[in-house]
C-alpha cells in the first residue's frame, strides 16, 4: 500500500496550526484550483472528533466525491481522517503536531490504496503517489500562510 510521508514546519503555536488544519473553510480556500467544496456533513468551522464532511472536487477530469471522518482526535497534537465513500479502497490520513522551538512541525502520513489491482498499483506509482503529495503540500502551504500572519484570526475568532 503507498505511504507518502511529508513534514512541515510552520512558524506559529501548535494550538493555531491544530485548528487551522481541520478548519473545512480553509481546507476549500487551499484546494481551489480543484474547485473543492464541503456538500455535506460538516460544512463550515472546525470538523470535530467524529465528524464527517463530504468533499466534491474536480479531479483527473472528473467531478468526484469524497466523505471523510474523523475516526480519533487528541487535540492539539493530533487527529485521522479515515474515506468512508470515495473512488479509494482505502484513505487514510494522520496529521501529527508537535510543538519545537518558534513553531509547529507537522507530519502528514497518508495512506491509500486504488482499486483495479495491478492496473491501479500502477498508477499508484507512475501518478497518483505524487499528485496526492501535491495536494498535502499545497494544503500545508495555505496553513503556513495564515497561520504565521494574521490571517488566522478572521477564521478561528470570528
Amino acid at each position: 500500500m503507498p505511504t507518502i510521508h511529508l513534514t512541515t514546519f510552520i512558524e506559529a503555536p501548535q494550538n493555531v496550526v491544530f485548528d487551522l488544519s481541520r478548519h473545512i473553510g480553509l481546507h476549500k480556500i487551499s484546494q481551489q484550483q480543484h474547485k473543492e467544496e464541503a456538500v455535506s456533513g460538516t460544512t463550515s468551522g472546525l470538523i470535530q472528533e467524529g465528524g464527517s464532511v463530504t468533499w466534491k472536487a474536480k479531479h483527473l477530469f472528473k467531478t468526484r466525491f469524497l466523505t471523510i471522518k474523523i475516526s480519533q482526535m487528541q487535540t492539539p497534537s493530533f487527529f485521522e481522517d479515515v474515506m468512508e465513500k470515495g473512488d479509494f479502497k482505502l484513505f487514510e490520513h494522520e496529521h501529527h503536531f508537535k510543538p519545537a522551538q518558534n513553531g509547529t512541525i507537522v507530519i502528514d502520513i497518508l495512506r491509500f490504496e486504488s482499486p483495479y489491482g495491478v492496473i491501479g498499483k500502477l498508477f499508484n506509482t507512475v501518478y497518483l503517489s505524487r499528485y496526492l503529495k501535491q495536494l498535502i503540500e499545497q494544503r500545508n502551504k495555505t496553513i503556513r500562510e495564515y497561520a504565521e500572519s494574521k490571517k488566522w484570526e478572521a477564521l478561528l475568532n470570528p
